[in-house]
């Protein structure tokens, strides 16, 4: 019982990872589609995404601390 909660917020944080992963994909390739190309990601592109996601994780991980 106490570790529900750990069940409920790893499963959420999976399901939201997946559905931000889908949208991503599908923005990349429409993209792409757009610009009849094949879909790219060019090293600095991929540190600053990297980066992104770093500096979202740390926010996730400081809303309860206020």
């Amino acid at each position: 019982m106490e570790n529900n909660w750990k069940t409920k917020t790893m499963i959420l944080g999976i399901a939201i990872g997946a559905v931000a992963g889908a949208i991503s994909a599908f923005l990349m390739i429409k993209k792409a589609e757009s610009e009849q190309t094949t879909p790219k990601l060019s090293p600095g592109e991929g540190v600053q995404v990297g980066l992104g996601v770093l500096g979202l994780m740390r926010l996730i991980s400081g809303l309860g601390n206020e």
